[in-house]
C-alpha cells in the first residue's frame, strides 16, 4: 500500500502543535503590552492645552507654591485646577499680550471659565483623596511623575490597581520625611520638597528619586525608619487593603 502521508509531515505535525500552543499566549501578551501601553494608558503623553501651562517654568523655576494653583489638595479629595482670576493674579501684569495667554485673556473678559485638559483622571468607581495622601506624607512626585521638569504636563503613572496596591500593602516605603526640617508636619514636609527643589538645595539620594519622577522607596538599610513613621502618622495598613477604602 502506497504511503498516504509523506515523512515531511511529521515536521508539520510538530511545528503546527507548537504554534497552536504558543500563538495563544503570544496574542494575550500582546495585547497586555499594548493595553497597557503609552497608546492606550496616554502615560507621557502631554495634552494640548487652551494654554500651554508649564509646571518646569512655574513651580520649579519660578518656586510658585503647588497650593496656589491647586487649591484643595490639602483639604479636598480633589486638588482642583486654576481659575482664571488665578491665573490673571500674575498675567494681569505680566506677559499681558503673549498670544499663548489668548485663550485665558478670553476666559477673562467673557467671564467664561476656562475649560482645562485633565491629565489625571480615575474611573468613577474609584474615591481618591488628595489630602489624605499628603497629609501623610505622599509627595505629589510619586504619583504624578517628574512634575517639576514638565515644561507640558503628561500622565505621570498609568494608575493600575496592582499599581496602587503595591503602596497600600507597604507605605512604609513611600512616606516622605525631611531630616532638615523635623518640626513641620508631614503635609509641610511635602511641600517643601519643591520649595528645596526650586532653591537648588542639595537634595538625599531618596530625594533626587523623587525629583527624577521615580517612586521615592526607602533604602532597606532604614526600613525601620519608615515603620516609625506609619504609627507616628496613624496609618493601619490592615485598613488600607480593604476593598472600601477605594470603592465605595
Amino acid at each position: 500500500m502506497a504511503q498516504i502521508f509523506k515523512p515531511a509531515m511529521n515536521t508539520v505535525c510538530t511545528v503546527s502543535i507548537f504554534v497552536g500552543a504558543v500563538v495563544p499566549f503570544a496574542i494575550l501578551f500582546t495585547g497586555s503590552r499594548i493595553t497597557r501601553g503609552p497608546l492606550n494608558t496616554k502615560v507621557e503623553n502631554p495634552l494640548d492645552q487652551p494654554a500651554p501651562f508649564s509646571h518646569k517654568h512655574h513651580a520649579y523655576e519660578l518656586g510658585l507654591d503647588c497650593r496656589f494653583c491647586h487649591t484643595g489638595v490639602e483639604d479636598n479629595a480633589q486638588a482642583g485646577l486654576p481659575a482664571t482670576e488665578v491665573c490673571m493674579t500674575c498675567h494681569s501684569q505680566i506677559w499681558t499680550n503673549s498670544p499663548n495667554l489668548e485663550a485665558i485673556r478670553k476666559s477673562w473678559e467673557s467671564n467664561t471659565p476656562i475649560q482645562w485638559n485633565k491629565v489625571n483622571t480615575v474611573p468613577d468607581f474609584v474615591y481618591f483623596n488628595h489630602s489624605i495622601h499628603v497629609a501623610r506624607g505622599i509627595v505629589c512626585n510619586n504619583c504624578h511623575g517628574p512634575v517639576n521638569k514638565m515644561p507640558m504636563t503628561w500622565k505621570g503613572e498609568d494608575f493600575r490597581m496592582m499599581w496602587c496596591l503595591e503602596c497600600h500593602k507597604d507605605p512604609s516605603k513611600y512616606l516622605y520625611k525631611d531630616d532638615a526640617h523635623p518640626e513641620l508636619t508631614p503635609k509641610q514636609q511635602v511641600f517643601n520638597f519643591y520649595k528645596k527643589l526650586a532653591a537648588g538645595d542639595p537634595l538625599t539620594p531618596e530625594e533626587q528619586e523623587l525629583a527624577d519622577g521615580l517612586p521615592q522607596l526607602v533604602p532597606p538599610d532604614k526600613t525601620h525608619e519608615g515603620v516609625a513613621l506609619m504609627k507616628e502618622r496613624g496609618i493601619n495598613v490592615k485598613q488600607l487593603k480593604d476593598c472600601y477604602i477605594c470603592h465605595h
